[in-house]
């Protein structure tokens, strides 16, 4: 009797060596990037809705065989622009699926675990758009250069200041559970992060590592930048019973540190459509409050 066995039939061995072989797959996640690529003719789908149906089935066939899968995003303008670089016809499977490999390695991921697609590719292009962010944003930084006096790293510098200023703000915020957006003016698009955070009895809020570390490059770019740029938190505090409350502050970020709005401000900032500039009625149940003071670490680099 052996202590453990092992496949010999050759089909049984295949089987049990393509579990340990994870595969990828790359989602045309919209009507607009699907119509993109049925430009290919060997792309061999016609219906958006249907084309999803099928990846669905694939995902799961290849979980029940124990097969890990990765999904990321196919973007047809990217993948255009990959096959130009390499010399690659992208009228060609092979083609894609080199970029689909590409994509698994480079771009943002999320590993399919049953999941419906219509739950998980929100999530993926959220990820997505938090990775897009956080490359902007990092490349902003990076050009952010060295302090002329010092030879600081003004990088650097602006990343421990965004951490502390997020510290400071999560604990002057206390209890409850929020909702903080930060915005600068950076080139086109803006920067925009945001962060979720919940805080119970006093304790240390609850983060997202990922969502942090975008969050805190997005602010200390704008710090680094001084560039203009806002904060807005929404906290719904705890409650007994059903009620619940929401308290909505404000700061702009001048000065490389967020400097508190008046509540007029916040309401003037939050009820106003900022493509049109219209007027939006005030939410039920909402405070507009003022921005709570945050005391600035010395600055050896303001001008």
């Amino acid at each position: 009797m052996t202590s453990a066995s092992r496949p010999t039939d050759p089909s049984t061995a295949r089987r049990a060596l393509r579990r340990e072989i994870p595969s990828s797959a790359a989602v045309l996640a919209d009507e607009q990037d699907f119509t993109a690529m049925r430009r290919y003719p060997t792309f061999p789908f016609d219906d958006h809705r249907s084309y999803l149906r099928q990846v669905e089935t694939l995902l799961r066939s290849l979980a029940a065989q124990g097969v890990l899968t990765t999904l990321s995003l196919f973007d047809p303008s990217a993948y255009e622009k990959y096959c130009a670089d390499l010399a690659l016809d992208p009228d060609r499977p092979d083609s894609r699926s080199r970029y689909t490999a590409e994509v698994a390695r480079t771009g943002a991921t999320l590993t399919y675990q049953g999941e419906p697609l219509t739950e998980l590719l929100p999530l993926l292009v959220e990820e997505a758009d938090r990775q897009a962010t956080w490359d902007h944003a990092s490349g902003v930084l990076a050009r952010a250069g060295r302090c002329e006096e010092c030879g600081e790293d003004l990088a650097r510098a602006a990343f421990a200041r965004a951490t502390q200023a997020l510290q400071d703000l999560l604990a002057s915020l206390g209890d409850g559970t929020h909702h903080l957006v930060c915005s600068v003016a950076a080139g086109e698009p803006s920067l925009l992060a945001v962060l979720h955070a919940t805080s119970r009895d006093g304790a240390r809020p609850r983060l997202a590592e990922s969502e942090t570390l975008v969050f805190c490059t997005v602010l200390a770019a704008g710090f680094a930048l001084r560039s203009p740029g806002g904060l807005v938190t929404r906290t719904t505090a705890p409650a007994a019973g059903d009620d619940t409350h929401d308290t909505v502050r404000g700061w702009t970020l001048g000065d490389s540190w967020p400097r508190p709005l008046g509540a007029a401000e916040v309401f003037t900032a939050y009820c106003t459509d900022a493509d049109t500039g219209e007027p939006i009625p005030p939410e039920h149940g909402v405070d507009y409050a003022p921005g709570l003071p945050l005391t600035p670490p010395p600055d050896p680099h303001s001008h």
